[in-house]
């Protein structure tokens, strides 16, 4: 005859008692306390430094502009080859000779004859115009008598390449973030807002750049987060640690950008705003760009970092606080592996050319690296990594108290079973008596039990486990 040994457990199956009620509170009365009013604070900053979209005193050459009589066209390409270049008929009507380049001929969007377009020898060389491309071209008649090229290639149109992109990008994240991916769109949609009419428009009108790209990137990430992971605690966290990050980032970059001299007049560019205004600064115009930079990875580690923590709590949630911060930053570390070299390999990829035109160069590694052309680059790489670094343990540090007394999907311990059936004799089986030792230390249920261990479901834990999300 068996004999059953009943336990029981008041700490999964009831509902938060009133400490632990009051301990939630104080926690989220804290996260509220410091992000309400860094919150206060941007919409203040934003407000004082708003740009007022007046640029009357700026005058930039539009490369697009056209002078009397010449007109932009566009057409599709019908076929491409090597000819004798239209612009050489004087020469050979003198009696030289025609030089050869590409020529495409391309059937005008307006109607008409097919035209031939004189292609730049820099495409031609890398055969980038072929049969049925959509090109934009210079129409000179107007202005080009006797001959000459009246037809010159001015760019591709890219929009339904990009297009299809744009729709096959928002289809795949929806597909597999669903509702969540297409809120971190719209978020996106609302950062880029940010960007195009308070970031750019202030450093034309010469806002100071620390406080501009600071305002910018809190307001920006303040949206983008809440929006995207929706009000909890767990948002709170990593958005703390983003803000760390940020204000770690924007004090190095303004050390940064005078002490290494980055003034940015290597760009052709930069000359151009340079000669634009007098009050445009390219110095400016860095600093702000080394803090908007590292935006997107520095909130993918932290909200990472704190949905890591999180879990590792549901898992265990008797984990002790230190045992919990040790976990989550052995994750954190892989982070911080993998995520330096991927700004590094990142910022590479965006200035390969100047890569390859300066190894060309008979010059140290040392100088290469610190010279004019490559100075911004190592510069934002560093200075965006160190703070991503700082930012995973204060973020962690952040996560583990925040989640010890707010509670993550459980409200702690593992219920016991009603009762263990007892082997032969009336002892339980070792299995058996593991799993009551197991579940009386706060083990994650069923682990390592057979099915008979499974947690009854109460309402009190689904209330818990409510409050707790809500959190």
């Amino acid at each position: 005859m068996s004999v059953g040994i009943s336990h029981t457990s008041t700490a999964g199956s009831s509902e938060p008692t009133a400490p632990m009620i009051a301990t939630r509170r104080r926690a989220n009365f804290l996260l509220a306390a410091i992000l309400l009013p860094l919150g206060l604070l941007t919409v203040a900053g934003m407000w004082l430094l708003w740009p007022s979209g007046d640029t009357s005193e700026i005058s930039v050459a539009n490369p697009y502009a056209t002078a009397e009589g010449v007109q932009f066209e566009t057409g599709t390409v019908q076929r491409a080859a090597f000819e004798d270049c239209p612009s050489s008929q004087p020469t050979v009507d003198a009696g030289g000779e025609a030089l050869t380049c590409l020529v495409a001929f391309t059937v005008p969007d307006a109607g008409g004859p097919t035209v031939p377009v004189e292609v730049t020898p820099e495409l031609a060389k890398a055969s980038a115009v072929e049969a049925g491309d959509r090109i934009r071209y210079l129409n000179l008649e107007g202005v080009i008598q006797g001959g000459s090229a009246p037809y010159v290639f001015v760019d591709f149109i890219r929009t339904v390449p990009i297009a299809a992109l744009t729709i096959l990008y928002a289809v795949v994240v929806v597909a597999v973030a669903r509702w969540r991916g297409f809120r971190a769109m719209l978020g996106l949609v609302g950062a880029l807002f940010i960007l195009a009419q308070f970031i750019l428009p202030g450093l034309v009108e010469g806002a100071p750049p620390l406080l501009l790209g600071l305002v910018g990137s809190v307001a920006i990430m303040i949206g983008v987060l809440y929006f995207a992971h929706g009000f909890s605690a767990r948002t709170s966290t990593a958005l703390l640690g983003t803000i760390f990050g940020l204000g770690i980032t924007a004090v190095l970059a303004a050390w940064a950008t005078g002490t290494a001299h980055l003034t940015g007049v290597g760009d052709d560019n930069a000359y151009a705003l340079v000669n634009s205004s007098d009050q445009l600064s390219i110095s400016s115009i860095i600093l702000c760009g080394l803090i908007i930079s590292g935006l997107g990875v520095l909130n993918d580690v932290t909200i990472t970092q704190s949905s890591a923590v999180w879990e590792l709590y549901e898992l265990a949630p008797s984990t002790p606080a230190r045992r919990l911060f040790t976990g989550a930053m052995r994750i954190g570390r892989d982070h911080i592996a993998s995520t330096v070299y991927t700004i590094a390999f990142a910022y590479a990829g965006a200035a390969l050319p100047v890569l390859i035109l300066v190894s060309l160069y008979d010059r140290a590694l040392i100088d290469t690296l610190t010279s004019g052309e490559l100075a911004e680059e190592v510069v934002r790489t560093l200075v965006g990594s160190i703070g991503l670094v700082l930012a995973i343990p204060v973020t962690t540090a952040i996560a583990v108290a925040v989640v010890k007394a707010v509670g993550g999907r459980g409200t702690g311990a593992a219920p016991v079973p009603a009762a263990v059936p007892a082997g032969p004799g009336g002892t339980p089986e070792p299995a058996r008596q593991q799993a009551l030792q197991e579940a009386s230390q706060g083990a994650p249920s069923g682990a390592g039990n057979g099915p008979e261990a499974e947690p009854e479901v109460h309402a009190g834990s689904r209330r818990a486990r409510r409050e707790a999300e809500s959190h």
